[in-house]
């Protein structure tokens, strides 16, 4: 073993025992170790930064940009919207939402879509009046599972793609990963949906983020052409006990109508009376298509600069809002500012929203011009909550960022354009029709996997360079000599797997792709399928909180124990292992 090789070793054997220790983040981990490779030599300075430029690196990142302009533009809303029904037994749920986490994972980044799919998967529990721990994990892993099966829906294939262009050539395609990542997916998510989350152990204790969230009286005006026009108010009940809103009257010339509006016929200005939490809200607005209330200002404010955004504050004493009205205060014409609801707890609100006067200790939701919360908050002396990520969706541009996102897909698949410029097309294009505003294009990307993929891509070609990968490769084929190649191949993806649970999977896949190019290359058969199985492996991270980010992220919400995970997980690695190896050996031969 040379010096280089011994050094190498050092550094991926103290990351990984780093990571595991888990009292720095993987990031800063990561690039120290980057960092030292360089001063002790075994990383070329010239190399030192290429993984930032990596094509693994940027698609990470823009599919991250392109999952948020879907989420903003209603995509997903769409979807979910008209599936979800927290009347279903919670077997018939799980199997749903499996389904609706698998297929959209399977077309962005598979921690995005548990992201948004998460505060549905919880607010139906709490509809339905159980723990969302009953349906978080099964969600988690059905979103890693839909991962495997496309280039975009996890990091490790967009990796082990690019491996294998730098190895043989040619890089695996869109779709190359579907027949096998299919066949795991399938099984794996028949599994979860009948018997694995019968399996989770029952958690009284789970605590759910949204019980925490303010109720807001608001109020939605119905649109000169809309729809609903002609209908009865308890026409829209439906739609409002989807979204989890409650209709409490109507106003109509300035007065209010409570218990009789529940027959009235709507009229163009009507204003709906409604009681709901803020991402409630714009989901009943984005999905019947319903104006805020000050109608003149919305359209101000949609055609001014970057677009608005949502903030909550409280009212203090010394406010300007404390004891005046909105309207008073001018706060529409002032600062172009839409007061869209008010959170009073015990206390009943009996006119318009502008007109109602305010009190210390009062929480309002407030539609502000983008980027000038703070200015806002200053000028009212109103104390701003922590930020939830409240945004409002742009249904009209719902169809526009779906063929955008789809035209791309296919044009990748099709090998008309390479991934990394589709999707960078598709920010652009995002970008300019404002379906994502030029403010929030960075904030979109999770930095920390950035610096991850680009401290962890160069020590892994060192240690390739070096004849690293090739002393793995020797250790596991002597582990396995004599034994029949698929048996090979399960060895390695076993090892791959396990390695997997315990370390983040883009690291795992950086060492251990190489490792199965070289174990191919000893036994003098097609790489392809030992690329395959890496892939399959490092993203079925089924056994701990911390081997995926969907399991660290329903952790908390979820109310599991780190030792929760393996009875659900450790037969589901065992399903993929065993559908995934035939698979394999039907669609890349050895």
């Amino acid at each position: 073993m040379s010096t280089d090789q011994i050094i190498l070793f050092s550094l991926f054997g103290a990351v990984f025992g780093m990571l595991l220790w888990g009292r720095f983040r993987y990031d800063l981990v990561a690039f120290s170790a980057l960092m030292l490779g360089v001063v002790l030599g075994v990383v070329p300075t010239e190399n030192a930064f290429a993984g930032f430029g990596h094509p693994a690196t940027l698609v990470v990142a823009l599919v991250l940009v392109v999952s948020a302009g879907l989420v903003r533009s209603g995509a997903v809303l769409l979807i979910t919207r008209t599936l979800v029904d927290a009347s279903r037994s919670l077997g018939a749920h799980i199997t749903l939402m499996g389904a609706v986490g698998g297929i959209l994972s399977a077309f962005m980044n598979n921690v995005a879509a548990l992201a948004l799919l998460m505060p549905v998967d919880i607010q139906t529990s709490r509809k339905a009046g159980r723990v969302p721990g009953l349906s978080l994990m099964p969600l988690s892993f059905a979103t890693i599972l839909g991962g495997m099966v496309t280039l975009i829906g996890t990091p490790p294939n967009i990796i082990i793609a690019a491996i294998r262009q730098e190895s043989l050539g040619e890089p695996f395609r869109m779709f190359d990963f579907a027949p096998v990542g299919g066949v795991a997916a399938i099984a794996g998510l028949t599994f979860v949906a009948l018997i694995g989350w019968r399996l989770i152990p029952a958690r009284d204790d789970a605590s759910i983020s949204t019980e925490d969230l303010s109720q807001y009286i608001a109020e939605l005006v119905i649109p000169e052409d809309s729809k609903h026009i002609g209908k009865r108010v308890k026409e829209l009940y439906p739609d409002a006990d989807s979204a989890d809103v409650s209709i409490l009257g109507l106003i109509r010339d300035g007065k209010r109508r409570y218990g009789q509006a529940r027959s009235v016929i709507l009229q163009a200005g009507d204003a709906l009376v409604l009681d709901a939490t803020p991402d409630a809200l714009d989901e009943f607005r984005s999905t019947l298509k319903l104006a805020l209330a000050d109608t003149d200002r919305e359209e101000l404010l949609k055609a001014g600069g970057e677009g608005v955004e949502i903030i909550e504050v409280v009212v203090t004493e010394s406010s300007r809002l404390n004891g005046r009205t909105a309207q008073a205060v001018g706060l529409a014409w002032r600062r172009r500012t839409v007061l869209m609801g008010i959170s009073r707890q015990g206390r009943k609100i009996t006119s318009r929203l502008r007109g109602t006067e305010l009190k210390a200790g009062d929480i309002l939701l407030l539609l502000v011009p983008r980027d000038t919360a703070a200015d806002v908050t200053e000028w009212l002396d109103v104390l701003p909550l922590a930020d939830r990520g409240l945004a409002v969706t742009e249904n009209t541009k719902v169809w526009l960022a779906i063929g955008l996102f789809g035209a791309a897909v296919m044009a990748a698949s099709v090998g008309l354009i390479y991934l990394p410029v589709a999707l960078g097309l598709v920010v652009i294009a995002y970008v300019l029709v404002k379906i994502v505003p030029l403010s929030e294009l960075y904030s979109h990307i999770e930095w920390p996997v950035v610096v991850l993929l680009g401290s962890m891509i160069p020590l892994g070609a060192a240690l390739e360079t070096s004849g690293g990968t090739e002393l793995i490769a020797g250790a596991l084929i002597g582990l396995t000599q004599g034994m029949a190649p698929w048996i090979v191949l399960t060895v390695l993806m076993v090892v791959t797997m396990t390695l997997s649970d315990v370390l983040n999977n883009t690291a795992t896949t950086i060492v251990a792709a190489p490792v199965g190019i070289q174990m191919a290359q000893t036994l003098g058969v097609s790489p392809d399928p030992f690329l395959m199985a890496v892939a399959v492996a490092a993203s079925s991270a089924f056994l701990t909180p911390i081997g995926h980010k969907n399991n660290t992220l329903i952790l908390g919400p979820g109310g599991y124990s780190f030792g929760d995970y393996w009875r659900m997980g450790l037969p589901l690695e065992i399903i993929v292992v065993a559908v995934s190896i035939p698979a394999i050996l039907v669609f890349w031969p050895l």
